[in-house]
């Protein structure tokens, strides 16, 4: 159906316009997972008012589709699916497939399911095509299926899909019956949707729901003013820690600091805002697991040496053409810190929030630089009381 083709904010204007008997046919036609996504989107009341007018089995699968937890399996997979009996034959098996095929979203893999509809294996199309006609379907299938569960994160999910390089994967329930399948293009545009979610929580931004000129600017400034607050008060943080600067006797000796202010912060700010952009990735495909925590941290310690130690030296020779050496040094010295700083800071608090079951990309880079910054005042203020001051 072309209609299924269209993305989903096309769809929900196009609906506006759409009589209620033509509307609840249109709904019989999709696949019911892409039915469930726009029917999700629409207004309850709506909904509550179509559903009588569409067909009981497709009002059925609907509503249970729609029980399930948002961002789960069971919300994205489909219950068209294609399934023999362990006993059958592999000629039985084709002929059964011929009947099923018209209304199955793929028969490449088919799944073999028990008097009970448990999951107990699965074959392709090209195996029982290939088997005698005589042989039972049981003597030729994998037995060694990976699936998913129906209340298993949607993201899990799509990062196995991705992983085994499958076409489609079973979705079971907790008495491992099979309930549906989540295919390849929609673990596709689960993977779409979280990249889109981490870039906009990398950035400070709370996740849009459609597109950016869809959005009104209303949602937008609600959308970007919350996290935008949390960062003034990170500023005014930084701020009180610079206003203790002035309150000391010796501020007088110290006020050439304030020329290396934004050299200091920016190099600390960018390095954890890196270190915290590459772990949230890794995170995000399954390239970290949490216990691997000890492991990352051993690596940005020593990334830290490197990078802090290559971005001292170039600090106190930049330094040196507008101060003194002594005061070349602190630059130096507190780059070299806040870099370290930084770059471990970056790295961990990522997989903190993970550890408590938050999602890392909440750990946006303006959040890092925020933190950078307060921390690293206060470190480029102690280093410059013990070298030039002397404590």
């Amino acid at each position: 159906m072309i209609f299924s083709y269209f993305d989903l904010p096309d769809q929900l204007e196009l609906v506006k316009t759409v009589p209620r008997e033509s509307f609840s046919r249109l709904i019989e036609e999709m696949a019911p997972d892409d039915r469930v996504d726009l029917l999700e989107r629409l207004d309850p009341e709506r909904v509550e008012n179509l559903l009588p007018m569409v067909a009981q089995a497709e009002r059925r699968d609907i509503q249970r589709l729609l029980s399930f937890p948002d961002d789960s399996a069971g919300s994205i997979m489909t219950t068209e699916y294609a399934s023999l009996p362990a006993e059958a034959t592999a000629a039985e098996a084709l002929e059964q497939l011929r009947q099923q095929a018209p209304d199955r979203e793929t028969i490449y893999y088919v799944y073999v399911i028990d008097d009970g509809r448990r999951l107990r294996g699965f074959i392709s199309l090209r195996d029982l095509i290939l088997a005698r006609p005589e042989t039972r379907v049981n003597e030729i299938m994998e037995r060694d299926v990976i699936s998913v569960r129906v209340d298993d994160d949607q993201e899990e999910v799509a990062q196995r899909l991705a992983r085994y390089d499958f076409i489609a994967i079973p979705v079971v329930d907790a008495q491992n019956q099979l309930v549906g399948i989540v295919t390849h293009d929609d673990a596709m545009d689960v993977a779409q949707e979280e990249a889109d979610e981490d870039a906009y929580r990398s950035g400070a931004v709370v996740p849009l729901q459609d597109d950016y000129l869809s959005t009104s600017l209303v949602t937008l400034a609600w959308k970007r003013g919350g996290w935008l607050v949390v960062l003034l008060f990170a500023a005014v943080l930084t701020a009180l820690a610079l206003q203790s600067m002035r309150q000391d006797p010796q501020a007088d000796d110290l006020k050439w600091m304030v020329l290396f202010i934004p050299l200091v912060l920016a190099s600390g700010g960018n390095a954890g805002s890196q270190s915290a952009t590459l772990v949230i990735r890794a995170l995000a495909i399954s390239q970290l697991e949490r216990r691997e925590s000890v492991k990352v941290l051993l690596r940005e310690l020593v990334l830290a040496g490197l990078l802090g130690g290559g971005l001292a030296v170039l600090s106190f020779l930049a330094a040196m053409w507008f101060v003194e050496i002594d005061q070349a040094a602190v630059v130096g010295i507190t780059v070299f810190l806040v870099v370290a700083m930084g770059t471990v800071t970056g790295a961990m608090l990522p997989l903190g929030f993970q550890k408590m079951g938050l999602d890392p990309a909440l750990m946006s880079n303006p959040l890092i630089a925020a933190v950078v910054d307060v921390v690293g005042v206060i470190i480029y203020y102690n280093v410059a009381r013990i070298v030039i001051v002397g404590g």
